[in-house]
This record gives structure tokens, C-alpha cells and sequence, in this order.
């Protein structure tokens, strides 16, 4: 059975759950009035093996390097370390994903052509939407084709101001 350390920390977009393993992989970051989609992605990555959650106050240090990219260290999450099950196909699109550099933006289908699959901007948008590492894998930084801001779980207006923090947005 998995154990997850859980904490909760305060954003200025609102609280925000972490949840890692024993040794300090993120295994769920998540916004507060989106935990029952944690609990659904939770449920269904470790059903086989089960999980327990404990509270833990900022384990191996993740909540306070959280607290400081909300701060303006955007680079920090860059070294944040996760461990998430999924479909081979999910874990290479979150790879991806966090090969975007911070400060840019790309769209479905460049990241399908960059992984090798061109025409496969769907799947890669539903993997996207399936990332249970909310920031850290920053799933935020892919918009519509159009440069619309384009579903993002935790909001549209969370969306806009992490692309702001982060420099792409300076209007």
C-alpha cells in the first residue's frame, strides 16, 4: 500500500493540496474545491495497490518550495520531483509538459508533433486534462490553437494568472 503525506497550503489563488510519497514525490497537487477530482484520479492511478493519506507539515520541504514559486521563484518547480502512475502515453505528455520553459505557451498539437505524434492533439489535450500534478507539471501552459486560454481544472481565471506570474501574459 502507498502512503501519501498530505499538506495543505495557502495560494493567492486559493488553498491548494500536495500530496507525495514516503520519498517526497509529488504525487497530487490540486486545488481545494477540486478534491474530489484528486480523490477520482487518486482512486484511479493507485486502485491496484491502495493508498493512505496522512498529514504531514510541508514533507521533504515541497509545500514551502510551492509557497515560493506563488512568491516569484518560478524556477523552483523545475527541480520538484514526481512520481505519477498513469498510462505510458500520460507520463510522456507530462514529461512534456514540463519541458515547456516557464514564461512560454504552446498548443495541442505542437505537443503532439513534439512527442512524434502529429494528429494526436486530442489525446495529448486528454492527457493533459488527466495531470494530477497541477503547477509542478504545468499543464497550464498549453492553450488552444487560436492563443485562446482553453480548460485548465482548476479555472480559466487560475490559468490566466499562473501565465501572467510567469511572464507570458503581460497585458
Amino acid at each position: 500500500m502507498l502512503t501519501l503525506l498530505e499538506d495543505k497550503i495557502a495560494t493567492p489563488l486559493g488553498p491548494l493540496w500536495i500530496l507525495c510519497d514516503e520519498s517526497f514525490h509529488l504525487r497530487a497537487v490540486e486545488w481545494e474545491e477540486h478534491s474530489d477530482r484528486m480523490e477520482q484520479l487518486l482512486n484511479i492511478h493507485y486502485r491496484t495497490e491502495g493508498y493512505s493519506r496522512i498529514p504531514a507539515s510541508n514533507p521533504g520541504g515541497l509545500s514551502q518550495k510551492l509557497q515560493d514559486y506563488f512568491a516569484g521563484d518560478l524556477a523552483v518547480i523545475n527541480s520538484l520531483p514526481t512520481a505519477t502512475a498513469g498510462t505510458a502515453f500520460q507520463r510522456e505528455v507530462w514529461q512534456a509538459l514540463r519541458d515547456i520553459p516557464c514564461g512560454q505557451v504552446m498548443h495541442y498539437g505542437q505537443l503532439a508533433q513534439n512527442l512524434g505524434r502529429s494528429g494526436a492533439a486530442r489525446a495529448v489535450g486528454a492527457a493533459n486534462g488527466a495531470n494530477p500534478v497541477s503547477i509542478v507539471v504545468p499543464c497550464h501552459r498549453v492553450i488552444g490553437r487560436n492563443g485562446t486560454l482553453t480548460g485548465y481544472a482548476g479555472g480559466v481565471q487560475r490559468k490566466e494568472w499562473l501565465l501572467r506570474h510567469e511572464g507570458y501574459l503581460l497585458l
